[in-house]
């Protein structure tokens, strides 16, 4: 194995790519980055049933925006390819009879019924069925048949193959973030490695592919850590040096409770891919049409298991390879917060240049390169997410519309008085600084006897339709005198 450090994410197209698997990816692009390795894409793409179509180039597309480069892959192979299994098959087909040989693998044509019937019994004596050293010698396999009979069987096509596990022995590993774990032969049963379609299980499958891409780090999933014992027997029963594992902690539900599913972003109202998704007519939002940043949703990722205990919570993509290390990760799961990240998405829109910022919202709003600018440098403070300026912001282009719920409370006739006050001012004003027109005006409202707060609220309701927004004094400069006027006036009409 090469001493060049090497990753790998490797997802099967049978869905979309979900946040907990765009934050594997993150996770081993970091590590990659940080010692100067490679990190490798293969498509595990065996599982043929579930294959879905178009779920690939999702896959590909989602790795693509959140600046998860990968050095190898298929669309960029290298010399360890190919790069999806099924493309492999021959590869497979090589090394599981290199286990028949040396009899750490078995041929078995036991039918679906009399599994089934295996089971049944078992259940009804209170045992759970183990396909292992106990049951084996009882069941249909080149361990119990002859050799004459085991080629018959070959040659119509209808068996799979098996991994010997050995009988009463003690697995010990390490995993880098769970530590030491000891697993007893009893508990595993003789997982198959090859199925009766002619392509191989996902423990043949990445054993053999992770060996002979030369990867030194397996940086995964918790739901394969269960699978681990049996990785560890088949790198002893080829002879081959274990690389470094990983086992990355669940993203929980906001509640805490139970993995994050698709069904919990439609439940509450926020994405769980990278991006758009259409399913069965349903379309899943992702992250990137809800105005999401790469850099914004990876920094919050990275939280999702992990911590460098420092009090600083926004990095760069650089700083974030600089930090990121396996020691840092959690073990129990994490739970997925939306505001913390509307949060921290909204601190990397900071960051954003009023520029590139103000590009994004004349595209939104279809508004002038002037006009962008003005309007980037009063909301910029208040963005969160960069979707859906034009409803968010429509009021900065025509009037706002007035609900009755609004309009019920404002105090008619005290309110009436006040805005004809305020409209007879702006009427003699010119464009001034927001700080000077807010001083003028406000010298404007003593002389009146209007205290501020009866006043400023109903304005920002004209000039907004509601009662949050950007600064008063920035949104009057914005309008300018004549239409700050013209929409105090049809305020004073609603009422």
């Amino acid at each position: 194995m090469s001493s060049k450090t090497r990753l790998r994410f490797a997802p099967s197209p049978t869905g979309p790519l979900h946040i907990g698997g765009l934050r594997t990816a993150l996770f081993n692009f970091l590590l990659a980055k940080k010692m100067n390795g490679a990190l490798i894409l293969r498509v595990e793409d065996t599982d043929l049933k579930r294959r879905v179509e178009g779920s690939q180039k999702f896959i590909e597309d989602s790795l693509a925006w959140a600046g998860i480069q990968c050095d190898e892959s298929p669309n960029s192979p290298g010399k360890h390819g190919p790069y999806k299994q099924s493309e492999r098959t021959e590869i497979y087909k090589k090394y599981v009879n290199v286990l028949i040989e040396k009899e750490a693998a078995y041929y078995a044509f036991d039918t679906k019924e009399k599994l089934d019937f295996h089971r049944k019994n078992h259940e009804e004596k209170g045992k759970t069925f183990i396909y292992n050293a106990h049951n084996r010698l009882k069941l249909k396999n080149s361990l119990t048949i002859s050799k004459d009979e085991t080629k018959e069987l070959l040659k119509k096509g209808e068996y799979v193959v098996r991994f010997k596990t050995p009988e009463e022995e003690a697995i010990t590993f390490t995993d880098a973030i769970r530590g030491n774990i000891s697993v007893s032969t009893r508990d595993i049963d003789d997982k198959i490695l090859f199925k009766s379609d002619g392509m191989p299980t996902y423990h043949l499958a990445n054993v053999v592919d992770d060996h002979l891409m030369e990867i030194s780090h397996v940086v995964r999933g918790e739901e394969w850590l269960p699978s681990l014992a049996l990785h560890v027997l088949l790198y002893k029963a080829f002879g081959w040096k274990m690389p470094v594992f990983a086992h990355l902690p669940l993203i929980l539900k906001p509640s805490g409770k139970g993995k994050l599913s698709k069904r919990d972003g439609a439940k509450f109202g926020f994405p769980v891919y990278p991006l758009n998704w259409e399913e069965d007519g349903v379309v899943y939002k992702g992250f990137k049409e809800e105005g999401y940043l790469p850099d914004g949703l990876n920094n919050y990722m990275v939280f999702l298991g992990w911590n460098n205990e420092e009090e600083n919570e926004i990095y760069s993509a650089n700083e974030l390879i600089e930090k990121f290390d396996l020691s840092g990760i959690n073990k129990s799961g994490s739970k997925f917060n939306l505001e913390k990240l509307d949060w921290i998405n909204s601190q990397h829109i900071q960051l954003m240049t009023d520029q590139v910022l103000s590009e994004i919202v004349a595209s939104q709003m279809e508004v002038g390169a002037e006009q962008s600018i003005l309007i980037t440098k009063m909301i910029k403070p208040r963005l969160q997410k960069l979707s859906g300026l034009k409803d968010s912001y429509r009021y900065l282009l025509k009037n706002p519309s007035l609900d009755s719920a609004v309009l019920s409370k404002i105090e008619n006739n005290e309110t009436k008085e006040n805005l004809s006050v305020a409209v007879a001012f702006f009427k003699e004003q010119s464009v001034v600084d927001k700080t000077s027109l807010k001083d003028v005006f406000f010298e404007h409202l003593s002389s009146n006897n209007i205290k501020p707060g009866k006043i400023l609220p109903v304005i920002r309701i004209a000039l907004v339709g509601k009662l949050k927004g950007p600064d008063l004094f920035e949104l009057i400069s914005f309008f300018g005198s004549k239409e700050v006027s013209k929409r105090l006036l049809h305020l004073i009409e609603a009422i």
